[in-house]
């Protein structure tokens, strides 16, 4: 087991989950706006689930999916990190970073200011030398926060999703990436 590494940025907290994170993250999975690109919404013990292997990557890696809080406002609002995924893709071994967010906490700057404390570790600490973020091509506000954070998408990586069947609308997947030298250049 891996010490879990937390995250500060100017108005947000990345921390491990809490028994309390449950029934707001059970919320958000069943909210159709924020599982409009993704195969289902989830039931309380499916949600439930989803957190405690969010939990238990995070304590094999010592990051993860981590549960975002805004400080002295907010007790949880979503997550946003780092995952490692677990199927077959050209672009495999990798890292992604990935975030869901509640609704009603949409267009704040929040998954924006948490992705890139997200990145700063993924390149600093933990020495990645790449990440990866995908979603369905529609899913415009998603591909905006990863262009927002200096990603790239090269569309001769896109993919069909193997864990979805052939013929389901959300099977093709944009990919975009980030080198830890791209990060680096940039930060200067």
């Amino acid at each position: 087991m891996a010490d879990v590494i937390t995250l500060t940025t100017e108005r947000l907290l990345l921390r491990e989950w809490r028994e309390s994170d449950l029934a707001p993250f059970h919320a958000l999975n069943s909210h159709p706006e924020v599982m409009e690109f993704l195969p289902k919404q989830l039931s309380r013990a499916e949600s439930d689930e989803v957190a405690r292997r969010i939990g238990d990557e995070m304590a094999d890696h010592g990051f993860g999916l981590w549960a975002v809080e805004v400080v002295g406002v907010l007790p949880f609002v979503g997550f946003v990190g780092l995952s490692v995924p677990t199927f077959e893709a050209p672009f495999m071994p990798c890292v992604e970073i990935g975030w869901r967010l509640a609704r009603e906490h949409w267009g704040n700057g929040y998954a924006n200011e948490a992705a890139l404390a997200s990145m700063a570790c993924a390149f600093g600490p933990l020495a990645l030398s790449e990440i990866v973020a995908f979603t369905v091509p529609a899913n415009i506000k998603s591909r905006r926060v990863m262009e927002r954070i200096g990603m790239v998408r090269d569309p001769r990586d896109d993919f069909d999703h193997p864990k979805l069947p052939a013929g389901d609308p959300l099977r093709r997947h944009v990919l975009y990436r980030r080198t830890n030298s791209q990060f680096r250049a940039e930060i200067g």
